[in-house]
């Protein structure tokens, strides 16, 4: 075996192959000389494929299970291009010049149909597509320089519409030569050209030229997003010749040019893969001056391109080369996150993941290809060293690496290994080894269980790895060894024990419970599972054991918790430290023998009770008396609340699930290590908690001052094993209990007497409570309504309720995971790591939004209807216009002929319509002041003032509604100054009079002309509406309008004007009378008489032009008779 070269430290990413698609182009007949692929897009869940046969196959990525075959009669496929934010559309462009747009509809597991195909660039050569990311809309450009935008309509009705009102496709722009690639990113459209680079803002319809020199070649550009958390704007990157890229702003200002050439003279990275060993030439190169045809941003910081000779991608931020690799004949490239499918000149597919070295390595183990992750250990061991790879290959992994190597063929390859675990260990910075980790205690003992108990010399000083974990105690060996075998990228985080302790007992490495890669101590059983089990064992005695200590000093059921024993307290600490004694775990066994029949009877007792309360609940007599259905509800809560008080489970048989056992372990050992209250400091906190309750305020706290109660500790998981049947009817009953708010039962003290303690407090804090107590019982989904519906206006109960989602949350990777990064970052692992239907979103968008704010919950769209406007509106109860700004984004997601039945059926139930309606009025709006009088008259040009919620508005008073509604809609549009949506309710409630007096003030002719004008339709009206412009004041002082000129304003309404439009409704001759009738003629000018002879000429030319038609007709008619 050769001696494995080294490659420089600055290397830390690699790509590599894993595994190959050759057998799924073969499986799709794709390998032949007569059918080839020809391009090639990915998205989340597609990769699709394009033949030369005019076939495009979509295959599921996960798994590659689904596929779907869409046939195109228009030549072979040339371009795809997949919606990345709706994976159900995707576009294809044939050797024809057709572009075909597909919808899949897999979500109505319907058949995929065409919604559009376009001709517009039918005989050229279509040489990009590009989505928008916000809408349905592809950009198509051509090798003539033409871009064209497609504007797609889902719905059928619109579709039959679209062929008469609407134009699909619209022409963006030509430019000077063949169109190379097409990107878009936030209303800016990106056309790279043979000679230059363009920007187009779609919305403005406004272009820029990038840059002044032009360049004559395949060169691309993309966008480049810029990080929300840090206020950085997006970039672009424009490929130029010679291995430079021009860096430009969103305005298309070029900032600075990055030079490459010189940097990628380094030798080619290996790319890992399972058909050849890794090889790596130190020679260093000449300089390559190369020129980039399409540049592609991929993961968070890098920008991709290639050439015929490889692969390159860069740093373009900090001017570096991240890697380059040999990667021959790539025709395209197609990426998704960190993976690359690259199609070769000859049909053929690689996909390749760029990852980091130690990634890379883990996958290698987990796949058990020990020579190749030892070759790639050994390439990059400078890499490995230097960076944070220790957290993911530790120093057992590496000798279990080692161990796996034949000695005789890998000679070599394992005196590197071993050089490397020399230079990783003494860096190690929880402990050099196990030898040096034990031997840096005083003491230890060994417990019956072969576990050792090691006293520590030092208080505190234990590292992360070194202190133990109760939850990693109780897996069994085989949940420890699918830790290794999952598919997990991210470390587990250490879960440990209180560090104050004195004596603990531990493992001396949290990594040695990766049994495959531990070393062989004289301590351990001669069985890893023998020993796990004992571990289990003697945590549970150890928690059961302080829990009866706990118990035995409690003066009362309303002890609280301390949170952090000081002083005096660690003494008590350490004094019930040895409860862990190998003689009390000899009596457990005993222990547990006599315990166990109480417990079994009380839960006996339970399930009868769940059972008969459901068998009363069938009885409509029950069901329909609130009162009956409450005591019924009362009695059975009674018997949850004995069944599952805390101190009654010290016995109880450990026959559940070992994740339920380990959390519920967790939360009794906090309790035993934060301490207990003594009873003066007992009584003084029940004396401090008096005199708050006697304050009104408690009822509407923060979450944190409700943790002072008796129930401090959610009770997140349950605290036995319960049969999937009883565990559905105490989720039902309990649920119930919320729904009803039938929260508290009667308790009798031991004198007999009824405590009404509880029952004093108010209902919110009833609430916290019973959600802090059976939290593991309630139906996640029917609790979170219940509370919007119940305690709307009381937000700590909502608080409390998320706060329990949160510690749900918790033990996942991905709540972690999410402390970290921008924005779409935490989106996109939002996306892709929790369920849509998961009761714990609302968790997770909490999160987001105490870190983010307005910007998150504008994001929150993506997830409706999983997320609803009711839980946003709780979410930002405390800023009510941050949740109109995400109402607002919501509708407007929608297409514009679907908003006004959307935003119906958000409004449930349908008083939200007035609330929202008294939000989008109250914020956002110009002051009161400037749209009303002293009199709360309309002051002139009021209505044109600009409002910010305006459409949302507009829609809320135009949606159907009840008389009554609309009555009040009206009045809260007056009282605000919002005349637009006062006028449009007039008119619907019949009081055109009220409408046509406020339209007089408003001073505006053109609320009277045009197609959506308001106009007299009876003479009383007009003769109205005369009286009222003639008893207005004779000359109102002038009036600015909104953009603050006198001039620029509208058409004032005066006799005259009123006058003219009387004339073009009901002709000059019966408006001259009715003028008359008014006595208004005197105050008509010259203007008038011209206006009214110019409708009488034309009257009566339009007369002749009728009589003229009608004779024509008539001699039409008879000739064809005749």
């Amino acid at each position: 075996m050769t001696f494995v070269p080294v490659i420089p430290e600055s290397y830390s990413h690699v790509l590599a192959e894993f595994e190959s698609l050759d057998p799924l182009l073969s499986a799709l007949r794709l390998d032949s000389t007569r059918l080839k692929c020809t391009s090639i897009a990915v998205s989340r869940k597609w990769l699709a494929l394009g033949s030369s046969g005019g076939g495009l196959n979509l295959i599921q990525k996960e798994g590659w299970k689904q596929r779907l075959f869409l046939s195109h009669r228009e030549g072979a496929i040339s371009q795809i291009a997949c919606c990345l934010h709706d994976d159900d559309y995707v576009a294809v462009a044939t050797s024809q010049g057709l572009v075909v747009v597909w919808e899949l509809n897999q979500e109505r597991r319907g058949k995929p149909e065409q919604i559009y195909v376009s001709s517009e660039h039918k005989g050229r050569k279509v040489t990009a597509l590009c989505w928008d990311t916000a809408i349905l809309r592809v950009f198509v450009g051509d090798h003539m320089g033409k871009v064209s935008a497609i504007k797609i309509n889902t719905s059928k009705q619109a579709k039959a519409a679209a062929t008469f009102v609407m134009f699909p496709v619209q022409t963006i722009t030509t430019v000077d030569s063949c169109v190379v690639q097409l990107d878009y990113l936030d209303g800016r459209l990106l056309i790279s050209s043979l000679t230059r680079s363009f920007l187009c803002d779609t919305e403005r319809e406004k272009f820029w030229k990038i840059g002044n020199k032009e360049r004559d070649g395949e060169y691309g550009a993309c966008f480049f997003p810029g990080r929300c958390s840090a206020g950085q704007q997006p970039l672009i990157y424009c490929a130029r010749p010679g291995s430079r890229m021009w860096e430009v702003n969103f305005d298309g200002e070029v900032i600075s040019t990055h030079q490459f050439k010189k940097l990628l003279s380094s030798p080619p990275l290996p790319v890992i893969n399972l058909r050849s060993e890794p090889q790596y030439d130190h020679t260093i190169g000449s300089s390559q001056s190369l020129s980039f045809p399409k540049l592609l941003h991929i993961s968070e910081h890098c920008v991709l391109t290639w050439t015929e000779r490889g692969i390159y991608i860069f740093i373009p931020q900090n001017v570096q080369v991240l890697l380059w690799s040999e990667v021959k004949d790539i025709q395209d490239v197609a990426v998704c996150k960190n993976e690359l499918f690259c199609l070769h000149l000859n049909g053929k597919v690689s996909h390749l993941s760029l990852l980091s070295v130690e990634r890379c390595v883990e996958r290698l183990l987990r796949r058990n290809l020990w020579n190749l992750a030892a070759q790639t250990c050994c390439l990059f061991q400078n890499s490995i060293i230097a960076s944070r790879g220790r957290k993911t290959l530790t120093v057992d992994k590496l000798e279990h690496l080692k161990s796996q190597l034949d000695l005789t063929t890998y000679g070599d390859l394992i005196s590197q290994l071993e050089e490397l675990i020399l230079k990783f260990e003494p860096l190690d910075s929880a402990c050099s080894s196990r030898r040096s980790s034990i031997s840096s205690h005083e003491s230890f003992s060994i417990l019956d269980s072969g576990i050792y108990r090691i006293i520590n010399s030092r208080r505190g000083s234990q590292s992360d790895e070194d202190s133990c974990s109760l939850h990693s105690q109780t897996l069994s060996e085989d949940e420890r060894l699918k830790e290794f075998t999952s598919h997990q990228e991210e470390d587990q985080p250490d879960q440990c024990c209180s560090s104050h302790g004195n004596e603990v007992t531990s493992e001396t490495d949290k990594n040695e419970t990766f049994l495959p890669f531990g070393i062989a101590l004289s301590f351990r059983s001669p069985s890893p599972l023998v020993s796990l089990q004992a571990v289990k064992e003697s945590v549970s005695s150890f928690v059961r054991k302080t829990t009866e200590k706990i118990g035995t000093l409690h003066t009362s059921p309303d002890l609280k918790v301390r949170p952090e024993p000081k002083g005096d307290e660690q003494s008590c600490e350490e004094d019930v430290g040895p409860v862990t004694c190998p003689k009390e775990e000899d009596t457990e066994g005993k222990e547990e023998v006599t315990s166990q029949p109480p417990e079994e009877d009380k839960f006996q007792e339970l399930k009868m009770a769940t059972a008969e309360t459901m068998s009363k609940l069938q009885d409509p007599l029950v069901l329909f008396e609130p009162k009956s259905l409450e005591m019924v509800l009362q009695e059975w809560l009674s018997q949850l609340e004995k069944t599952f008080a805390m101190k009654d489970f010290s016995g109880v048989s450990d026959t559940g699930n070992s994740s339920v056992e380990s959390n519920q372990d967790m939360l009794l050992f906090d309790e035993s290590e934060k301490g207990i209250l003594t009873e003066e400091d007992e009584k003084e906190k029940r004396d401090s908690l008096g005199n708050e309750e006697t304050v009104d305020q408690t009822a509407c706290e923060s979450v944190n001052s409700l943790r002072m109660m008796d129930d401090d500790l959610f009770q997140i998981c349950s605290p036995c094993s319960i049969a999937d049947s009883l565990q559905k009817d105490l989720a039902e009953l309990t649920t119930l209990c919320l729904e009803l708010n039938v929260l508290n039962s009667e308790i009798k003290s031991a004198s007999g007497q009824v405590d009404h303690t509880l029952q004093q407090c108010s209902p919110e804090i009833l609430a916290c409570q019973f959600l802090k107590k059976y939290f593991f019982l309630l139906d996640l989904k029917r609790a979170k309504e219940s509370i919007k519906l119940s305690y709307n206006n009381s937000p700590c109960v909502w608080d409390t309720f998320i706060e329990g989602l949160k510690e749900m949350a918790s033990s996942n990777p991905t709540y972690i995971k999410m402390e970290e990064g921008d924005l779409p970052t935490r989106l996109k692992l939002l996306d892709d790591s929790v369920p849509f239907d998961s009761p714990l979103l609302i968790a997770y968008a909490t999160r987001l939004y105490e870190k983010f704010g307005e910007s998150a919950l504008r994001s929150l769209i993506r997830f409706y209807p999983s997320i609803l406007p009711s839980d946003v509106m709780q979410l930002c109860h405390r800023h009510p216009a941050q949740f109109l700004a995400y109402l607002d984004s919501l509708v407007k997601s929608r297409p514009e002929d679907q908003r006004p039945s959307f935003l119906e059926s958000l409004l449930q139930p349908e008083s939200l319509r007035l609330d929202w309606l008294l939000l989008a009025v109250s914020h956002n709006a110009p002051p009161n002041t400037s749209t009303m009088d002293d009199a709360g008259d309309p002051r002139p040009h009021s209505h044109l003032f600009s409002w910010g919620y305006n459409q949302l508005i507009l829609h809320l008073i135009k949606l159907p509604a009840d008389f009554t509604t609309k009555e009040k809609m009206t009045d809260i549009c007056r009282s605000h100054g919002f005349w637009p949506g006062y006028l449009i309710l007039c008119l619907e409630l019949g009081r055109r009079r009220e409408a046509f007096t406020n339209i007089v003030y408003l001073n505006d002719m053109s609320l009277m002309e045009g197609d959506n004008g308001w106009i007299p339709e009876t003479v009383e009206e007009w003769k109205l509406l005369l009286h009222l412009v003639q008893n207005k004041s004779t000359k109102p002082a002038p009036q600015k309008s909104p953009n603050g000129n006198f001039s620029d304003g509208p058409s004032p309404i005066n006799v005259e004007n009123v006058a003219l439009l009387l004339a073009k409704a009901m002709g000059p001759d019966r408006a001259w009378s009715l003028l008359q009738e008014c006595g208004l003629t005197l105050e008509l000018s010259e203007r008038f008489t011209r206006t009214c002879d110019i409708l009488r000429i034309a009257e009566k030319r339009q007369r002749a032009l009728i009589q003229s038609m009608l004779e024509k007709c008539d001699r039409f008619l008879w000739s064809q008779q005749a």
